[in-house]
């Protein structure tokens, strides 16, 4: 596999901060709500959300490179879809259309191995960094943490993003 990162322009988003993708208040209130509801301390939320919406922009800007989030990226993911409103904002700025998130009761799938696991982490690592977002290595990293490879999704062509897991889901892009 071989990925290529264009540094003519480190951050096509017009920000190299994924927190600066939302509005100030709104992040506040999105790590604060992962902290209430998953019983983490206020800096673990902080760095699950910022993940969350690097993975989004980087699903939005890599439609078809199969991205997979992480378990703790994802619990970033499922908290902003609680906020339909500012969502469906982001989505339509950052996206160009609405990213949907359904459920899945395909519990297997093409990526069950753990050879394509590893193979989608690393590709949606590759891509947050092209996207020029940081990567928190521990949120992704099984050892120390994070869990990436329990997860798959395929942003697939014409704005499909597909995650799965045990009772997974999966998102469309909708212009």
């Amino acid at each position: 596999m071989s990925i290529t990162v264009d540094t003519a322009d480190p951050s096509p988003l017009g920000t190299a901060d994924p927190r600066d993708l939302v509005p100030a208040d709104l992040f506040g209130r999105l790590a604060a709500r992962i902290s209430r509801d998953h019983a983490v301390e206020a800096p673990m939320a902080e760095r699950i959300m910022s993940q969350a919406l690097a993975f989004l922009a980087a699903c939005a800007r890599h439609r078809g490179a199969g991205l997979t989030p992480s378990s703790q990226v994802d619990i970033g993911w499922h908290t902003f879809l609680l906020y339909t409103a500012e969502y469906a904002q982001f989505c339509a700025r950052v996206a160009g259309g609405f990213i949907h998130h359904r459920p899945d009761d395909d519990e297997l799938g093409a990526m069950s191995s753990p050879a394509g696991r590893a193979d989608r982490i690393a590709a949606t690592l590759a891509a947050i960094q092209a996207a020029g977002m940081p990567v928190d290595t521990e949120l992704w990293d099984p050892a120390r943490g994070g869990d990436g490879a329990t997860r798959k999704s395929d942003c697939q062509a014409e704005g499909a993003c597909r995650t799965e897991a045990v009772i997974g889901s999966h998102c469309s892009r909708t212009l």
